[in-house]
């Protein structure tokens, strides 16, 4: 039997305010960490809207948007406008970061330090039920997290929209891997994930370090798993051809080749090892390629992508909450 029961009551059962009871009591337990997270989201929104001041002060010289002498040769963007497009060319990842530590907070001091330590009896001896107390641990952060990530994500998108149009632009395109976890609802589902499997760590482990540990590299997997493997998440586009009409701005390129007679693709990748550029296009030739095809993923793909990648989590989430709920009530009764 495990040391960690229930203790016997004699109290009433639990009412419908319980679980706003628990809320109120985590937030004034944490308030120290919701002050903390309550700055860095200050200071992320504080660091892109200085970004946008610097760049709109930047005087431009010239009409054409840079800053060499009027005709110049050499084009020269302005330095704050480069230092902008770096600071935010990595955006997604510092807001999947956050995320992150979301879930290894709950993982560790929300849950696995009160199972470790046992404080979680004097909850359940006031009439709170498991269940609520699990529940309570998942619905603060979570709610609490969604609502500082939305608002992160508009003022990481505001950011990224005063780039756009600028001539040769060294910001990295919708689906870098930088940019994209950070411009949609995909970061809210990782969120949301990130809450569930650090509850699902904490019930599991009980060690709040092992269980902080572990969140970090299960979300680490998941995260990079999911960025390998985002361009499957939507079937792509066949564009045939060479020239402008083949390729579009903004065109996440995945794949290029020939196409045979009989429409069978042949990938340039398979001829490269022949050595130079000729001899790869004699080696396409002579299997019979006809026609240049590109594999794309057109920038209308942005949203089946994020949404797709969206549910994945939710459901990844839903499973963790369903394995968390189910490991507290056969450990703890």
């Amino acid at each position: 039997m495990s040391t960690l029961t229930r203790p016997e009551t004699d109290t009433v059962a639990t009412t419908p305010g319980t679980l706003r009871g628990s809320a109120r009591v985590l937030l004034r337990v944490h308030r120290k960490a919701l002050w903390a997270a309550g700055g860095l989201l200050v200071t992320g929104i504080g660091i892109v809207v200085a970004l946008r001041i610097w760049m709109a002060s930047a005087k431009e010289l010239c009409a054409d948007g840079d800053i060499t002498p009027c005709g110049g040769p050499v084009y020269q963007p302005s330095y704050a406008r480069t230092s902008t497009e770096v600071f935010l060319g990595d955006g997604g990842t510092v807001l999947l970061l956050l995320a992150g530590l979301v879930g290894v907070f709950v993982a560790g001091p929300l849950i696995a330090r009160e199972l470790e330590s046992g404080t979680f009896r004097l909850a359940w001896a006031q009439s709170v039920s498991p269940a609520h107390w699990l529940a309570a641990r998942l619905a603060v952060p979570a709610a609490l997290a969604v609502v500082g990530m939305t608002v992160l994500i508009a003022v990481y998108r505001w950011g990224l929209w005063a780039l756009r149009g600028y001539p040769y632009s060294s910001l990295d395109h919708w689906y870098a891997s930088g940019v994209f976890p950070g411009t949609g609802p995909a970061l809210l589902g990782f969120t949301l994930l990130a809450v569930a499997v650090g509850a699902l760590c904490a019930v599991l482990v009980r060690r709040a370090l092992l269980s902080m540990s572990l969140t970090g590299l299960v979300l680490g997997v998941v995260a990079l798993g999911l960025g390998k493997r985002r361009y499957e998440l939507w079937p792509h586009i066949l564009r045939h051809g060479q020239g402008p009409k083949a390729f579009s701005a903004g065109d996440w390129h995945l794949d290029y080749g020939m196409l045979t007679a009989s429409g069978q693709r042949l990938y340039w990748r398979d001829c490269f090892d022949t050595g130079m550029a000729e001899n790869a296009r004699a080696c396409m030739r002579a299997r019979g390629g006809v026609t240049n095809f590109t594999e794309v993923h057109p920038a209308s793909h942005y949203w089946p992508l994020q949404l797709v990648e969206t549910g994945i989590l939710l459901a990844l989430a839903a499973l963790a909450v369903f394995a968390a709920f189910r490991l507290l009530r056969r450990l703890h009764g």
